[in-house]
């Protein structure tokens, strides 16, 4: 029997219609910039706290999604739509940084479909991160929140004003946390108490909230004064102390006694699979827990053993761990005030600004400053951190450090920290991304943290080349930090995937860190707290050691340190394998001159 021809055409057409559909347009520059243009547009949007930080003011009225359900809602559909849009598009005819950018997009877009996979949401508030902890800092008047005009002013008001539905949101996923049993353990529940009784006095003399009425501009009138200074005291009266009451209640009578006693995630249902991508994701690696387990035992016993040379160069008699309890105790390696401690890091800021062009041809315009850890954050936060100025400059990145009981922090560390968080660590990684005009903007404002962790951790061992560590005390000081990451890949792995309790991760980190009992509990903490985040330090800093001793055998005598800085940093945070194919690339083109 033969076929009708229509029938036929069909037959055909129907054929060809999936080879038709994966006719792809090709992607060009232009195109491609469009798309990216697209999605940061629909991501700040989405993300209007974000926003804030990146410099963007347009959304600094909202909160944005306060509920989790929508939030995840939000970032499945935005990742899904933008996955899809880059498909279309060919990528075989893009210039080199075009492709990284394409490649970039995709990674990072999928990467949040994969974190959708674990119930992360469920454990919105710890001591280190949390909307209670951000909103504090924003409202302070000392933060990327700007109070310049009174329309500054108001834009505060009306984003503060959504906080009590987030404080319900987060109780309700908490409670949908105990039924799930995905909880936080009780040692870190209870470091957050202190935070929110702090927050929530209603006390106007001591609320962090009400920083910006006490510094109003010259220019504001009267009467705006009046204004505004009512409004905040009644914010603060009557939505953000009660919320923050409401947060202490329930975590003090409801969460605390539902915590758990195990420290990591992988005791939790599907735990060591969400640790397994926490790893994968902070590294920016396929290493597998085990894998970075063991990397880190060996970087622990190879610092060690030149922690056993740097004791005989500050005169120390006696073993490796009496000159660690040592350090750990004696009162006149350990700072007096808070004062003195800052006086310290102003002091190492000239030094290292004199030397710097040593090691750069670029430097950031971007300002920055030297400040504490505000008072309500402190007793958990970092040591050491670095938050990132805006691009028009005229909010400067912080390089924060910790005074919270002075006479636990060393004196030893500070150069060390300081070329980690402020230069050439941090800011300029993060400024000169920024300032890099050419780059999409989810390139300049977006971080791998693997890169990130690792720029600041190899910047610590620049401060070798320009003479910050001939004071022996503070090359003890290199060494401690640089033992400080090591000892994380082995601790965060052993909480997290091995079972270690709190005390034993603890214990391991005064045996091999000489710190005290303080900032091993903080640290350890910290790790618990972040899972994964405390392995890209080290694996970060290994592969930009790595390639840089596989330029310097490439090229030989030709070999430019400030150049190669150059390569390194032009293209933004990325992965560590997008960064290794850039630097090959480099590395080939300087070889043919």
């Amino acid at each position: 029997m033969t076929r009708s021809l229509p029938l036929l055409l069909c037959t055909l057409l129907c054929a060809a219609l999936p080879a038709l559909a994966q006719v792809k347009t090709p992607a060009t520059p232009e195109k491609m910039n469009a798309l990216y243009a697209q999605y940061w547009e629909d991501y700040l949007r989405e993300n209007p706290v974000a926003a804030t930080f990146n410099g963007d003011q347009r959304y600094n009225n909202r909160l944005g999604a306060v509920s989790s359900a929508e939030q995840r809602a939000q970032r499945r559909a935005l990742a899904e739509k933008y996955l899809a849009r880059s498909a279309e598009f060919d990528p075989a005819p893009l210039p080199s940084e075009d492709r990284i950018s394409y490649d970039l997009l995709r990674y990072r877009l999928q990467q949040v479909l994969d974190g959708l996979r674990f119930p992360s949401d469920l454990v919105p508030v710890d001591q280190f991160s949390g909307l209670h902890l951000t909103l504090a800092q924003l409202g302070s008047g000392s933060s990327a929140q700007p109070f310049q005009t009174v329309q500054d002013y108001d834009n505060w008001l009306q984003r503060a004003a959504g906080y009590p539905a987030a404080v319900d949101a987060m109780m309700a996923d908490m409670r949908t946390g105990i039924a799930q049993r995905v909880v936080m353990p009780k040692a870190l529940i209870s470091r957050v108490l202190p935070q929110l009784e702090n927050v929530a006095t209603d006390d106007l003399e001591k609320s962090t909230y009400m920083g910006p009425v006490k510094k109003f501009p010259a220019s504001f009138s009267p009467a705006d004064k009046a204004r505004l200074t009512e409004a905040y005291g009644k914010l603060v009266r009557e939505q953000l102390t009660p919320a923050n009451r409401k947060l202490l209640a329930f975590m003090s009578d409801t969460y605390l006694p539902a915590g758990r006693d195990s420290a990591g995630i992988g005791a939790l249902p599907g735990g060591q699979e969400w640790y397994a991508f926490v790893a994968r994701r902070s590294t920016t690696t396929e290493l597998t827990p085990a894998q970075i387990h063991d990397i880190g035992l060996r970087e622990v016993a190879r610092i060690r053993a030149q922690f056993e040379e740097a004791k005989l160069r500050v005169g120390f008699k006696g073993t490796l761990k009496q000159f660690f309890e040592h350090l750990n105790t004696a009162p006149e390696l350990r700072f007096k005030s808070r004062e003195e401690i800052l006086a310290a890091y102003e002091a190492v800021r000239p030094r290292v600004e004199a030397k710097v062009n040593q090691l750069f041809a670029y430097v950031p315009k971007a300002p920055f400053e030297i400040r504490p850890v505000e008072a309500f954050r402190e007793v958990s936060a970092a040591p050491a951190s670095y938050q990132r100025g805006s691009v028009d400059g005229k909010r400067p990145g912080v390089f924060y450090f910790n005074a919270y009981k002075p006479e636990t922090r060393t004196r030893f560390t500070t150069n060390a920290f300081f070329l980690h968080e402020a230069i050439p660590g941090h800011h300029f990684e993060r400024s000169l991304a920024q300032e890099t005009a050419g780059l999409p903007a989810f390139r300049r404002f977006g971080s791998s943290t693997a890169f990130s962790e690792g720029w600041g951790l190899y910047s610590e061992m620049l401060g070798q080349e320009i003479g910050m560590y001939d004071d022996p005390w503070q090359w003890v000081g290199r060494l401690t930090a640089e033992v400080w990451r090591g000892v994380r890949l082995v601790v965060d792995t052993g909480i997290h995937s091995k079972g270690w309790t709190r005390e034993q991760a603890i214990a391991y980190f005064k045996d091999n860190v000489p710190q005290d009992e303080v900032t091993a509990v903080q640290e350890v903490e910290r790790y618990i707290a972040v899972p994964g985040q405390a392995l890209s330090y080290k694996i970060g800093e290994l592969k930009l050691r790595e390639l840089r001793a596989r330029a310097e055998a490439a090229l030989g005598p030709t070999f430019d340190l400030r150049a190669f800085h150059n390569e390194v940093l032009s293209h933004g945070s990325v992965p560590l394998d997008v960064l290794e194919s850039a630097v090959n690339r480099w590395i080939a083109a300087q070889k043919n001159g």
